[in-house]
């Protein structure tokens, strides 16, 4: 089961599209970092990652989620009440390189996902700009953004982006305007 999980986090990397990687205009080097159920927050990571010319990196939980629905809801909900880090499998790279990460995640129960509280504890984000972003189907950021800065008190972390999950393939226009108005183009 690990060796899968590794497999979908290499393959995660390996699928960067070709303009990923490319410097930024503001000169700083950027990772968009970001677990997906659905596979609605892969789809606006990977459009974040073409515009703003990042790296690629997704997290994947050790243990999958359930892929029903309300099963899926239910142990999300126990596990943000109850604070849980669930393992991982993606390791945890050298992040000295970047100066952004655009964190992302479905918004469950008006938080991040477990798995994404799990990365950002694991990194020293000290001196990083975080921006986050989360695809919800009406929940929009829920309280994130705070729950980012308690999470990471040495980051600085910019306005969210929320996007409707079933419009996640039409996502571009609304990416371009919030990298442009958090100063990431």
């Amino acid at each position: 089961m690990k060796t899968l999980a590794y497999l979908m986090a290499f393959a995660a990397l390996a699928t960067v599209p070709e303009t990923a990687g490319a410097q930024p205009s503001s000169g700083s080097k950027a990772l968009v970092v970001y677990f997906t159920h659905s596979g609605n927050t892969r789809t606006v990571a990977r459009q974040i990652a073409r515009a703003a010319g990042a790296d690629l990196l997704e997290i994947v939980p050790e243990t999958p989620y359930p892929a029903e629905y309300r099963a899926c809801v239910e142990q999300a909900k126990k596990e943000i009440a109850a604070g849980v880090r669930p393992a991982i499998s993606t390791p945890i790279p050298d992040l000295s390189a970047y100066d952004t990460l655009y964190i992302g995640s479905p918004c469950w129960w008006a938080a991040i996902a477990p798995p994404v509280a799990t990365f950002l504890e694991a990194c020293d984000l000290s001196g990083k700009t975080l921006a986050p972003f989360m695809t919800h189907e009406g929940s929009r950021m829920g309280r994130t953004v705070d729950d980012l800065r308690k999470l990471c008190p040495a980051a600085t972390v910019t306005e969210g982006l929320a996007v409707r999950g079933s419009a996640a393939g039409q996502a571009a226009p609304a990416i371009d305007a919030w990298l442009n108005n958090i100063g990431r183009r």
